[in-house]
């Protein structure tokens, strides 16, 4: 009985502590539903607040473009107003409008009149021309020219256990060949360096944060490459990523055309994202896809030396470009050494770099090998006219200025006249214009022998002096550059296309030959002239290697002797602080019977003809 009892009120002490613990666990399930309830209304105010803050950032990302745009158009519209200012300063110091000024204020006072000419005679240096700042107070005012941000970082050089200090060659800021076309660009430090010339160019933004760049400067065209890292790579490369779709959708709603350009690795593992962009090119045959190959960049792909020279070794490729180089550090040493003797199978793309540098490539130096590789290299086509045709096959204009020639031919011997009008027809680059002083058959045989060539013909005045002629010459050329060629000389068919090009990488308004060689008559005699100046800024040119930018030509203007004209124009460069550039040696051969002053300034190479030794 007593067991039982016991037992009962066991059990019924356990039922009662079952019952407290129930109790317990209603109220904490009770307290927890509170505490969730309360969490979801938390979150609930946590997303609007969230999205408030989503709508304000917005807000302030847009009034942020609209300042940026702002400053933007406040710093153009100064600096115009800077240009305005500067070329009526220009126009007022310009040696013509002086001399208007003079005979203006003198015609009824002769010595006010002589004063004032002999005061407008005198060089007065040019105002310097205004340049583009960076815009105050926005989060981007940096220098965005081309080629900033993107110089050499490495100057040591190592050979078999030697190190060798290098000055880097320094990569050039702009000019831009497009200023009014806009470009959002995806791409490796190769293509990036050889697209940054040919537009206004942006880079850098990411798949985060392309809504808030890019709408800073609109762009015209998105081009994308199959890179191979960085931010957008795993975007590209087989599925294609959501980053990728919102950019694209993002162009779209804009009209903004887009292009997928394949130059590495398996085309199969990009098509996918290729195949939701408007254009499609590639380096190499594919089905469907346009061509666009590499081409030389002249802004960074030409014969500019390096201040230290180059080192007396032919080295291999691995040598001359160790895996760890950036970009702008393989330009440097593409100049180094001096030659490249690269192996089969050597990407020709590689090998038009070399050579557009100036390189020889073999297992010895060659400066003509060279000089015909360079030729080569930019034959097969820069990367302006790769673009030129990327941007007709999506369908923009590619205005760009381009470097047509007017020559300058004053022919004082009639029995000149047939071998100068042939140095000017043998021309590989187009003459646009041809200005000849000669005696009255010269007009009907230049059209004969130059079809198609505008021919401007003007008598022979024998009261002019050649410096008269050609001044009176270059008010007649409507071309972009002006040529002067002396019917005595030997001028190859690619003299006028190799020294033309040397305005695609330099900074100067007249370029010329001051080495070269010369050919002696009498003694038959082959000179070369101030062989180590070759591809440098120098204070002048031989005057018949004259070919100069005809704005600048024609503010300069030429004076009135028959010899000695040159040396009078390059003391008015020098004194107006116009840039002349010496380029190569080859492609033009200075003859007369004798010149004492050439055979003491002149190294003799050898006894005969000098054209084997100039034209290649």
């Amino acid at each position: 009985m007593s067991t039982e009892l016991e037992s009962t009120r066991r059990a019924l002490r356990d039922a009662i502590a079952q019952a407290e613990h129930a109790a317990e666990l209603a109220r904490l399930l009770e307290a927890a539903q509170s505490r969730l309830a309360g969490a979801e209304s938390d979150a609930e105010e946590a997303r609007a607040l969230a999205e408030r803050l989503a709508e304000t950032e917005e807000r302030l990302e847009a009034e942020r473009a609209a300042a940026e745009k702002l400053r933007k158009e406040l710093a153009e519209q100064r600096y115009q107003a800077e240009v305005a200012n500067w070329k009526l300063s220009s126009i007022k110091v310009a040696r013509w409008n002086r001399l208007g000024d003079a005979i203006k204020s003198g015609k009824n006072n002769p010595v006010r009149l002589a004063k004032g000419l002999k005061g407008a005679a005198k060089p007065v240096k040019r105002p310097s021309a205004p340049k583009r700042a960076p815009v105050a107070g926005g989060r981007r005012a940096k220098d965005e020219r081309p080629g900033a941000a993107f110089q050499a970082t490495t100057s040591i050089r190592k050979l078999d256990g030697a190190s060798f200090r290098l000055k880097p060659f320094r990569v050039p800021t702009g000019p831009n060949t497009r200023p009014h076309l806009t470009a959002a660009v995806i791409a490796d430090p190769h293509a990036e360096a050889l697209l940054r010339y040919e537009w206004r160019q942006t880079t850098g933004f990411t798949p985060r944060d392309f809504a808030r760049v890019l709408p800073l400067e609109v762009p015209h065209l998105l081009v994308v490459e199959s890179v191979t890292r960085g931010p957008w790579a795993e975007e590209i490369v087989g599925e294609p990523g959501d980053g990728l779709r919102a950019l694209l959708a993002w162009c779209a709603e804009r009209g903004i055309r887009t292009v997928f350009w394949h130059t590495q690795g398996d085309i199969a593992d990009y098509a996918a994202a290729a195949e939701l962009f408007e254009h499609r090119f590639s380096t190499h045959a594919a089905e469907g896809w346009r061509r666009l190959s590499f081409g030389v960049q002249p802004r960074v792909h030409n014969p500019l030396p390096l201040a230290g020279g180059r080192v007396d070794r032919v080295l291999t490729l691995d040598q001359l470009l160790p895996g760890h180089l950036t970009y702008p550090d393989v330009l440097t040493s593409y100049r180094w050494p001096a030659a490249v003797d690269c192996p089969p199978g050597t990407p020709q793309w590689r090998l038009a770099e070399i050579a557009a540098c100036g390189t020889p490539i073999g297992d010895e130096p060659d400066s003509r090998r060279a000089h015909a590789a360079l030729r080569r290299a930019y034959a097969t086509g820069t990367m302006t006219e790769r673009v030129d045709d990327l941007l007709e096959a999506i369908g923009l204009p590619s205005h760009r200025a381009t470097l047509d020639i007017s020559v300058l031919l004053p022919v004082l011997d009639r029995s000149l006249l047939e071998h100068a009008l042939a140095q000017v027809a043998r021309q590989s680059a187009t003459v646009s214009q041809l200005v000849v002083f000669g005696p009255p058959e010269s007009e009907l045989r230049a059209r004969d022998v130059l079809p198609g060539v505008d021919v401007v013909f003007r008598d022979l005045d024998p009261g002019l002096s050649a410096g008269a002629m050609l001044d009176r010459g270059l008010d007649l050329c409507e071309s972009d550059l002006v040529s002067v060629m002396d019917p005595r000389d030997v001028y190859g068919p690619h003299y006028l296309s190799d020294l033309s090009r040397a305005f695609l990488f330099s900074t100067a308004d007249i370029v010329g030959k001051a080495a070269f060689y010369a050919h002696l008559r009498k003694p038959q005699a082959t000179l070369l002239k101030q062989p180590d100046a070759e591809y440098s800024y120098l204070p002048e040119v031989a005057g018949a290697t004259l070919l100069a930018r005809r704005g600048v030509l024609r503010e300069l203007g030429f004076a009135d002797l028959t010899e000695g004209w040159d040396a009078v124009l390059m003391r008015q460069c020098r004194a107006d602080g116009v840039k002349v550039f010496s380029a190569d040696r080859f492609g033009y051969v200075r003859v007369r019977d004798e010149d004492r002053w050439l055979l003491g300034a002149a190294h003799l190479v050898e006894y005969g003809s000098a054209e084997p030794h100039a034209l290649i």
